[in-house]
């Protein structure tokens, strides 16, 4: 097995304990702190876990919720099987290897 990492994005959670129920009440809160976002970047960002995020928005955000980037985001192990190969063992698939041909026009 792979030992993998993922987290929980906790931002929706966090804003209902301060009871900012509505995605667009972020985009004033964040824009005091010098984070101008659109209402739709703000949406997604509560709705969908960020793939990246500024350390601003990341300190903006606690500083509007109370909170620290641990209360964001919850880290946790992801666990994978791995594929079998011909030889028993757990391990990744094997690479095969292929011999690439370059062929200019005109030849066969």
């Amino acid at each position: 097995m792979i030992k993998k990492m993922g987290y929980q994005w906790q931002l929706r959670q966090r804003m209902a304990e301060r009871q900012l129920f509505q995605t667009s009440d972020l985009v004033p809160l964040l824009a005091e702190r010098g984070v101008v976002l659109s209402r739709e970047q703000v949406y997604r960002l509560v709705t969908q876990p960020p793939q990246r995020l500024s350390m601003d928005t990341l300190a903006a955000l606690c500083d509007i919720l109370s909170c620290t980037p641990n209360d964001l985001i919850k880290p946790e192990v992801v666990t994978t099987q791995l594929r079998k190969t011909a030889g028993g063992l757990d391990g990744p698939a094997p690479v095969t290897r292929r011999r690439t041909v370059i062929r200019r026009p005109g030849q066969p």
